[in-house]
């Protein structure tokens, strides 16, 4: 028998002026994509913004539905959207920010687990790490180096 250690290492700020410049912008486009996000059933509003190596900005929001298995969260919608009209693109950053319209959100909120499967495909497809950057409405923000740094043991192709 063997013992496994697995750790994650994460960057915390403890506001947007510790952040670098360019992750500043972004996570403005996430939280402008955050106010335009469909959500009259969790009433939980969250926004993604992706850069690509392109230059590109993609963003993204969740959108809901009354049959809710139909909707999308915000990391998933920019996502796909920057595979399908950026095929070529690398994704350097994404900047995350969610929010309840009940109660103010000081609390980073990291992907969910589908999405964290979702931007593994893409990490491992490009066979680079996506930094991700990811708070609540206000306060501390968080950095992940890459996403097999939040999911470690990830599934991919390679067991398939």
């Amino acid at each position: 028998m063997k013992e496994v250690k697995i750790e994650s290492q994460l960057i915390v700020f403890d506001n947007f002026n510790e952040l670098p410049k360019d992750v500043v912008s972004l996570m403005e486009k996430a939280i402008e994509a955050r106010r335009n996000a469909y959500a009259p059933y969790s009433n939980f509003l969250v926004g993604a913004a992706i850069l690509l190596d392109n230059g590109e900005i993609v963003t993204g929001n969740n959108q809901e539905n009354a049959s809710y298995p139909s909707g999308l969260c915000a990391e998933r919608t920019a996502i796909y959207y920057a595979g399908s009209q950026f095929p070529k693109a690398k994704i350097l950053k994404m900047a995350l920010t969610a929010g309840s319209q009940k109660e103010p959100t000081t609390t980073p909120i990291p992907p969910c687990g589908a999405c964290r499967q979702a931007i593994a495909e893409y990490e491992v497809k490009q066979d680079t790490p996506i930094e991700i950057y990811f708070m609540g409405e206000t306060g501390k923000i968080v950095k992940s180096a890459s996403l097999a740094n939040l999911l470690p043991l990830g599934f991919d192709r390679s067991f398939l």
